[in-house]
């Protein structure tokens, strides 16, 4: 009888370990791997294509003249300063796009320093910045299409270099805007199944005053910052 009372205690004893091993939290490093293994792998695509940029301007960087040390500094710099703007938004559009305190500027100003060229290289990588904030991705053209062209398409602000003076950065600005317009209006069409002007109305009541902000904020601060940017 006590054998058997004895044995009943030490199942009971076992049991209540076993629960209390089941209930045990996991280590940070079974919750890194478990959060590892949940990443999306359109993320990974989107990593990729950063990283891919990354050794692209490092060859860049070595086999041309355009790109020196201050370029890549400032270009850096120009990528940071548009994605911690994007991070200010002071409307946001329930199918992804927003207007923020100038975001696009710091790229444009950098394209319209250094040229189309870089300027491209550098939208480019605001734009996987970007998705990596919180995109959206239906397949990879819609990806390049909402993010990679369209982001890209403010480096075309490079082209005040060709333009007057006076006024070609603010038509070299309004150009790109209308670039990344166009690019995100066709993702709308093809993807999202938007008729086309419902989709360029859409990206319109967030394109037309964000761009109008970089704008004002241009003619503000352009000519100190320009000169900053060209000095040798």
């Amino acid at each position: 009888m006590v054998s058997l009372w004895a044995r009943a205690l030490a199942e009971e004893a076992a049991e209540a370990v076993e629960e209390t091993a089941v209930k045990a939290d996991p280590t940070w490093a079974e919750e890194a791997v478990k959060k590892f293994a949940e990443t999306p792998g359109t993320v990974w695509i989107a990593v990729a294509v950063l990283v891919a940029l990354g050794i692209i301007l490092l060859v860049i960087g070595k086999s041309s003249k355009k790109w020196t040390a201050k370029t890549v500094a400032f270009g850096a710099l120009a990528i940071a300063l548009s994605f911690v703007l994007s991070c200010i938004r002071l409307y946001r559009m329930p199918q992804g796009g927003s207007v923020t305190p100038g975001s696009m500027l710091p790229i444009m100003l950098f394209s319209a320093a250094f040229g189309v060229g870089p300027g491209l290289l550098a939208g480019l990588a605001y734009g996987v910045l970007q998705y990596l904030q919180g995109g959206w991705f239906a397949n990879v053209w819609q990806f390049a299409l909402d993010y990679l062209l369209a982001f890209a398409a403010l480096g075309l602000a490079g082209l005040a270099k060709h333009l007057p003076e006076k006024w070609g950065l603010y038509c070299a600005m309004v150009i790109a805007a209308l670039a990344r317009a166009l690019s995100a209006t066709l993702a709308g069409i093809m993807f999202w199944d938007t008729a086309p002007w419902a989709s360029l109305v859409y990206n319109g009541t967030y394109l037309i005053p964000d761009t109008l902000i970089c704008i004002i904020l241009a003619v503000l601060i352009a000519k100190p910052v320009m000169k900053v940017l060209k000095a040798k």
